[in-house]
């Protein structure tokens, strides 16, 4: 047997290097893949082997840490809480958040301020390398183009079940179908014992970092792959002996992730899977700094770290099986996703008749749902690090996420990215038509979990069943960690804003006129940005009333129409420059 596993790696390994060698960007991923397996191979199985070795090994450091252990330790979380204590300062909108979530948590005086330090400085370092340093930003863009990339072989069971022309029914035929594939690789990868390695490392790191308890780790890196109401059925035997603490962490951080298996549905709406991946990593030590901060622990903690690694294998006994089983589980919440937006958007039309009608009453009849929106959530919107111009937008996008679902509102945000790679006026008739790719990129991180009203009801109702005996305790913390969910979004959304790049600026007056006096190709990266964004502030009210945005020319702003084709102008409406 070991003779044929050692043929098979070596085997493996000559692929691997031979394809390397030929062309090492097209088997980047292929050397990826090796390399993690690698990785898992040595810690799984060498680690523990060679524990005592490497215990002996380091020991002399351990020892030089123990002696001297008592000032370390008074330098290493002074600078800390002074590092932490100024970057709050400096980003005045998070400050504010800490601020209100302890004056209003439900034991001040109790609060431990490790899981809270730890898990705002996790987040925030988790930011910095993915979002502003080279690999960090280019290892998780690399990662959404291939998650993309993946999702698409989706197309070829919809286009064999749907028939060629499936796409013409986009969401029902070409989104959910997503939600099914991704239900059946998740549950292969949960047979082969992948996932559950992944949460345990996971769920290891958070213990050792943030200082959440053993139960509150495990279930919160669970909330990156299964949604919140699976994440509970992995600790069912457990729940019953969880503190009020740990059961409002749990539902904290389940209403400030979303599941892995409706990430394909989002990322087929348009939305970026990289800055989707980013939010599912920061938000996890974000949303246990928060349940902790607004519910701190009062009580002792009853599961142990090793009762709370242990997790079942699938009751699979194929791939195969383990393939369709995870399909049609997944059928439920295809239908689950169908109902909820028929429902959801036929109350939004209502709604926002019904509030029209009522606003006629006092001559004001563009009253609407989403105008209360952005009124009630532009504060909180702006205070992320949004323009003022595009707040109130961003404002609509919160309410319908918070009062609906996630998936409203990233269908709507969907609509407005769309609208802006069209490249069409910004403004029509004095209303903005879409907001800047930095509101964009903020708007992403805000909207993402499943902190919303219907998914409290959800939550209480699963929670309940499986722990009927702690239904008092699991309706006490409910709300408060609906609360803390929302604002555990909106805290990853103020370090998006911070730490997000944005365009740099060219002169673009140079670039477009001489790309279309000199006959230069026009479709250029900088003469197409130059162009969108001419489009986007140009003012046109009507055929011949034009005015271009930036001080540029009338011959730029028609050249630039004929270009992009924006569905949303009329290029005949732009006058030819004399």
């Amino acid at each position: 047997m070991y003779i044929f596993w050692g043929i098979l790696l070596a085997g493996w390994l000559a692929m691997v290097i031979s394809a390397c060698v030929l062309n090492f960007h097209r088997a980047l991923l292929l050397f990826v893949i090796t390399v993690a397996a690698i990785f898992f191979v040595v810690w799984d199985h060498f680690i523990p082997k060679y524990e005592h070795q490497i215990e002996g090994l380091l020991s002399p450091g351990r020892e030089f840490l123990e002696s001297h252990w008592f000032w370390l330790k008074w330098v290493i979380w002074s600078s800390l809480i002074l590092g932490v204590v100024f970057w709050l300062i400096f980003d005045t909108a998070k400050l504010v958040y800490i601020i209100l979530l302890f004056l209003f948590s439900k034991h001040p005086s109790k609060v431990r301020w490790r899981p809270v330090f730890w898990g705002i400085g996790l987040q925030f370092l988790l930011g910095l390398i993915i979002l502003r340093t080279g690999p960090g930003c280019w290892a998780f863009q690399w990662l959404g183009n291939k998650i993309e990339t993946f999702l698409e072989y989706t197309d070829a069971g919809a286009s064999f079940v749907f028939g060629e022309n499936y796409t013409d029914h986009f969401f029902a035929f070409k989104v959910l179908p997503m939600v099914v594939f991704f239900g059946a690789v998740m549950s292969v990868l949960y047979y082969l014992g992948l996932m559950q390695w992944i949460i345990r490392k996971v769920g290891w790191l958070m213990l050792v970092t943030v200082g959440s308890s053993p139960i509150e780790s495990v279930v919160a890196a669970c909330n990156v792959f299964f949604g919140y109401t699976e994440s509970p059925l992995q600790i069912r035997p457990y729940l019953p002996y969880l503190t009020r603490s740990e059961f409002h962490a749990i539902m904290t951080t389940g209403f400030a992730t979303i599941a892995a298996n409706v990430f394909g549905t989002y990322v087929s709406l348009g939305i970026s899977p990289a800055h989707l991946l980013t939010a599912s990593v920061m938000s996890v030590p974000a949303s246990l700094a928060v349940a902790k901060l607004f519910w701190p622990e009062t009580e002792t903690p009853k599961i142990s770290l090793k009762n709370a690694m242990k997790m079942g294998m699938s009751d699979s006994r194929n791939i195969l099986e383990a393939a369709s089983q995870g399909a049609s589980a997944s059928i439920s919440l295809v239908a689950n996703i169908t109902v909820i937006l028929i429902a959801f958007l036929a109350l939004s039309s209502f709604a926002n008749a019904a509030l029209s009608w009522l606003g006629s009453m006092f001559d004001y009849p563009q009253l609407s749902f989403e105008m209360i929106c952005s009124y009630i959530f532009m504060p909180f919107s702006f205070m992320m690090g949004v323009d003022w111009q595009d707040s109130f937008m961003v404002g609509k996008l919160i309410g319908y996420k918070t009062f609906y679902n996630e998936l409203v509102a990233y269908g709507r945000l969907s609509k407005l990215v769309n609208l802006r790679k069209e490249a069409g006026p910004k403004f029509v008739n004095g209303v903005q038509q879409y907001m800047s790719i930095r509101s964009e990129t903020i708007a992403t991180y805000a909207l993402y979990g499943f902190g919303n009203i219907s998914s409290l009801g959800i939550a209480i109702g699963t929670f309940t069943s499986i722990a009927p005996s702690r239904k008092r305790d699991i309706a006490a913390v409910a709300v408060r960690a609906l609360i803390a969910g929302i604002i555990s979004s909106f805290m990853t959304a103020c370090i998006a804003g911070i730490l997000s790049s944005t365009p740099v600026d060219i002169n673009c007056h140079h670039i477009l006129e001489n790309a279309f006096a000199s006959g230069l190709p026009q479709n250029t990266t900088n003469v197409v940005s130059c162009c969108q964004n001419l489009l986007s502030s140009s003012v046109v009210t009507g055929p011949g009333e034009v005015i271009p945005g930036g001080n540029h020319s009338l011959n730029s702003l028609k050249n630039c129409c004929e270009l992009l084709k924006p569905s949303t102008l009329n290029c005949t409406w732009i006058p030819d420059a004399f």
